[in-house]
């Protein structure tokens, strides 16, 4: 996309939603970095079931200590890998009791030095709580970079930078959240729905479903390899 098709697509989604925010429910910046951390491998409506009763309890890092690894698996082991989670989650608070008087930090460096705390997480937490202007990356945002043509790239680290340097100043800091939602309910995995998609015009993916009824092209399958190709190369060599 060009500089006028990528504002052109940015102003298309604000105009449908001109507020976007996360769909993790929490109450502070701490319980929003739990959230994100639980939500690894997980969806927002399970980690919002598993933490309603828990975030009514757990305000702070202090609080999240005393409950404890076991006391924390009760609430979260609904969400997938919550044996992990639970240990990263009493790991990270017993950090930012120690080590940051029980506020959550707000520079990328000090968020994913914190256990189970990775780049994305920390990108979510510096844009919904410190208004940072940052791009957290996940499937949803890998995917849509990619298949639109966007910001393509190979890893999450590289549709970051695209991102990064191709989103205009209006929208840089609902970018993430504009791109997550289209991801999560227009432009899905296994079917986008592209029939109702706002942006389907300046898309570059090639194998839009423009019906309803329609269903995705089949992949293509790999071209199999001569089984004498092989020989027929080496035979060659030695004759040279």
């Amino acid at each position: 996309m060009n500089r006028a098709q990528i504002f052109e697509f940015f102003r298309r989604l604000a105009e449908g939603n001109p507020a976007p925010e996360t769909e993790l429910a929490y109450g502070n910046t701490y319980q929003l970095l739990v959230a994100v951390t639980l939500s690894a491998q997980a969806t927002d409506v399970g980690v919002n079931k598993a933490t309603k009763r828990l975030f009514e309890l757990v305000h702070t890092p202090a609080q999240m200590v005393v409950l404890g690894e076991d006391g924390l698996k009760q609430h979260i082991k609904t969400i997938g890998l919550f044996n992990a989670k639970a240990k990263n989650v009493i790991a990270l608070s017993e950090l930012l009791v120690r080590d940051h008087g029980g506020e959550v930090p707000n520079t990328l460096e000090a968020l994913t030095a914190l256990p189970g705390v990775g780049r994305k997480t920390a990108n979510v937490v510096l844009n919904c709580a410190f208004g940072m202007e940052t791009f957290a990356v996940d499937t949803h945002i890998f995917r849509v970079g990619n298949r639109t043509g966007l910001a393509p790239g190979k890893t999450p680290e590289a549709v970051e930078r695209g991102l990064d340097k191709k989103v205009p100043a209006p929208f840089r800091l609902g970018a993430h959240h504009w791109l997550i939602l289209h991801g999560r309910y227009v432009c899905k995995a296994r079917k986008p729905e592209c029939w109702h998609c706002g942006v389907v015009d300046l898309c570059r993916f090639k194998a839009k479903i423009t019906d309803s009824g329609a269903k995705p092209a089949p992949a293509k399958p790999a071209k199999a390899k001569s089984a004498k190709a092989g020989p027929a190369r080496k035979a060659k060599a030695k004759t040279t």
